[in-house]
């Protein structure tokens, strides 16, 4: 396993991951409209681009935030991983300085379960020179980037046993 890099698979040209073998894909159109319903918006090449992260077609950015929170120490752990992997989104103290807020892509609260985390609706967005920002929004228009919400989860779980392997657990 090389260190440093996302673990996860890419797609490639047609949305297809690599590796992904051509019988697990469903049968019929590809579009909204195809052998899957007219639920299926996103299509096969939605679905692998957010659940990979990245290559073909992508969904539309989300509208708005839910915030995973976490205890400091597991927090700060957890920022220097993703960090290392170049994943980190921006990333909030709270105002009482207990723990440390990830902002995660809207949606991701309904299927959030993780023992030693809590994830809620919606986020609380501070100018970028606010003190409370441990990863600060950044870019030209210093918006505010999500984390992954599956990079996310493997990062806090490492940082777990990296704790807990260190007498600091467990949580």
């Amino acid at each position: 396993m090389v260190i440093g890099v996302p673990q996860y698979r890419r797609t490639v040209a047609g949305g297809v991951a690599q590796g992904l073998a051509p019988a697990l894909l469903p049968d019929g159109p590809r579009g909204a409209e195809g052998a899957r319903g007219a639920g299926a918006a996103r299509g096969v090449e939605g679905e692998l681009s957010a659940c990979t992260g990245g290559g073909g077609a992508t969904a539309p950015p989300p509208a708005g935030y839910d915030t995973v929170t976490v205890a400091v120490r597991h927090g700060l752990e957890t920022v220097d991983i993703l960090r290392l992997r170049r994943a980190c989104g921006a990333v909030l103290q709270t105002a009482g300085g207990s723990a440390i807020a990830f902002l995660v892509p809207a949606g991701t609260a309904d299927l959030w379960h993780l023992p030693g985390s809590s994830c809620t609706p919606g986020a609380v967005l501070y100018p970028p020179t606010d003190p409370r920002w441990v990863m600060p929004p950044s870019g030209p228009d210093s918006a505010a980037r999500p984390t992954d919400a599956w990079v996310l989860r493997s990062a806090l779980c490492e940082a777990a046993c990296t704790l807990t392997a260190g007498g600091f657990g467990p949580f």
